[in-house]
């Protein structure tokens, strides 16, 4: 059976590893350690307990949990934030990458973005999303 790290399983879940070992030291979700003294999950184990994260509405770090049919994802750090009245641009460096989006003043109001701060730009076609991390 197929066996995640904490962290690959903290990726899957769509949280940081911090949440899934406090999780599991909860005994939220169960854990094994392998030869090397890793905390394993269980492929099974960690199936069930997504359903159950997804019937409770999400998890610890966003209630309303990650949601997005955009599969581009490049994290990064929110560089510029530029806002007029109704329109607003915010660029991401992703590493190597510069992504600009535009989107609405309120949009970057509901999601406190601010220079400096960690953030997800998702391409989809010509659209560049923002997710606040």
């Amino acid at each position: 059976m197929q066996s995640y790290t904490i962290g690959q399983a903290a990726r899957l879940l769509g949280v940081s590893p911090d949440t899934a070992r406090r999780w599991a030291d909860a005994g939220r979700v169960a854990t094994h350690r392998d030869e090397a003294g890793r905390r394993l999950v269980d492929g099974k184990d960690l199936a069930a307990f997504s359903v159950e994260l997804a019937k409770t509405g999400g998890n610890d770090e966003d209630p309303a949990g990650p949601r997005t049919s955009v599969r581009n994802a490049f994290p990064g750090i929110v560089t510029a934030i530029k806002l007029g009245d109704v329109a607003a641009q915010v660029e991401i460096q992703a590493g190597p990458h510069r992504l600009v989006s535009l989107l609405t003043r309120e949009a970057v109001e509901e999601l406190g973005l601010e220079v400096g701060m960690e953030a997800t730009a998702r391409v989809k076609s010509t659209n560049v999303h923002i997710d606040r991390i």
